[in-house]
């Protein structure tokens, strides 16, 4: 997939994305999550999207930033209902240019933070969010956990079949790099849609590594955003890095 930059995957999926992933993972959870975290300060979102989470986060009265590098996925957030509320940012979040020292909490929904497709931009992401916080201030990181016994090496799959639509996902996984490469072809009357993706994954581990880089040591980690207690077993982590 050359040429896949950080837009991308917003432009791609821009158009599809309320009704494929809208109820993705639990929104009144991580909303209630970060107003927690916030304690009444600014927050800023890593990859905003459509505003999934940041228009009911600023429907609580926070001040909401949202970062992302689609125009697209950001057109969908300006078209819905309380998105006045939310100031959206576009950029590349590996770098966000956001006012230093603002912001109480940032955090990262859903697998997110592993949108970043190199080391290097995990690395910029967590350098720059150091700056963007107030002394004290915490990011919290969704995402899901490796499994021990390993994944697998991708395929081919069908994600959906009607009389006038399949669509087909195709991955390949890179187990050395921790890398998935993937796409979601669209095959309707209208033709045929492309739309890539790609991951970066780490484990809890060497997440916990590249935060204390930067100042940040873990908090908590839980396996959700209600604060379920995360074990060996879990599939998923809310982790919590707090600057000092």
């Amino acid at each position: 997939m050359d040429g896949y930059g950080p837009d991308t995957y917003g432009e791609s999926f821009a158009d599809v994305y309320d009704d494929w992933y809208g109820d993705v993972s639990d929104i009144g959870a991580t909303v209630a999550g970060v107003v927690g975290l916030a304690e009444g300060g600014p927050v800023l979102e890593l990859g905003v999207g459509t505003g999934r989470i940041a228009i009911p986060l600023a429907a609580t009265g926070l001040e909401v930033v949202g970062v992302d590098a689609s125009p697209a996925m950001l057109r969908g957030l300006a078209a819905k209902p309380g998105a006045a509320s939310v100031r959206s940012v576009e950029a590349d979040m590996a770098s966000p240019p956001v006012e230093a020292g603002h912001f109480s909490v940032a955090f990262a929904a859903f697998n997110t933070f592993f949108n970043l497709t190199t080391e290097s931009d995990q690395r910029r992401c967590v350098a720059s969010l150091a700056v963007a916080l107030r002394s004290g201030g915490c990011v919290a990181i969704e995402g899901f956990v490796p499994p021990t016994t390993g994944m697998a090496d991708g395929g081919v799959s069908l994600r959906m079949a009607a009389p006038d639509q399949v669509i087909l996902s195709v991955s390949d996984h890179d187990a050395e790099n921790q890398s998935i490469a993937g796409c979601h072809i669209d095959i309707s009357p209208a033709g045929v849609v492309s739309r890539p993706w790609r991951l970066h994954y780490r484990t809890p581990a060497q997440l916990d590594a590249l935060f204390a880089t930067e100042g940040f040591t873990l908090e908590r980690r839980n396996a959700d955003w209600a604060g379920s207690p995360f074990s060996d077993h879990a599939d998923a982590h809310v982790s919590v890095y707090r600057l000092h």
